[in-house]
């Protein structure tokens, strides 16, 4: 496979969903075909891995499908971002604003050792608030968060501006 796959070809975009207004950029294409998986993986890992992290954090849940195969290809651990309530024992969360309300996300209280460098990857990223919220709760465990990757950035939402590590992108849209 060519390092010069474009990977945006396997990514679909479906208009109106989840509502009217929205376009809606579906990794489910690019996740089911083998060999642009590979690559996208691949490619992540070799962007991810000069941070040395000692562990992934997926937010709920696409995020997930990125760090998981990551961190295995890396050698480091992975652990769980999730909404309140999904994950067993003594866990700590995060409430946090978005344009139009709040939203929470959780951690097992014990997910990170003190100083651990911690690398968080979601599938999107638009307006960054839940990224943001994301580096904030790492950093609340005692995470050393060393940078943040996505699969998909919507450059014109501005999201980045809110995301203070080092952040890699693997594609970029203009809305």
């Amino acid at each position: 496979m060519t390092q010069e796959l474009d990977l945006k070809r396997y990514i679909r975009h479906v208009p109106d969903f989840p509502k009217p207004g929205i376009l809606f950029y579906d990794i489910s294409t690019l996740l089911r075909n083998a060999d642009a998986w590979q690559v996208a993986t691949g490619r992540l890992a070799r962007a991810i891995a000069p941070w040395q992290p000692d562990l992934l954090a997926g937010i709920e849940s696409r995020g997930f499908l990125t760090a998981a195969p990551i961190a295995t290809r890396l050698g480091c651990g992975f652990t769980m971002l999730r909404k309140p309530g999904k994950l067993p024992g003594e866990t700590v969360t995060l409430t946090y604003d978005l344009e139009y309300g709040s939203d929470s996300l959780a951690i097992q209280a014990d997910a990170v050792k003190p100083g651990q460098r911690v690398v968080v990857l979601d599938d999107l990223l638009a307006t960054g608030g839940t990224l943001a919220a994301s580096v904030q709760l790492l950093r609340k465990v005692g995470a050393e968060v060393v940078g943040a990757s996505v699969l998909i950035e919507l450059e014109n939402l501005g999201g980045r501006r809110k995301i203070d590590v080092p952040l890699h992108t693997l594609i970029s849209y203009e809305s």
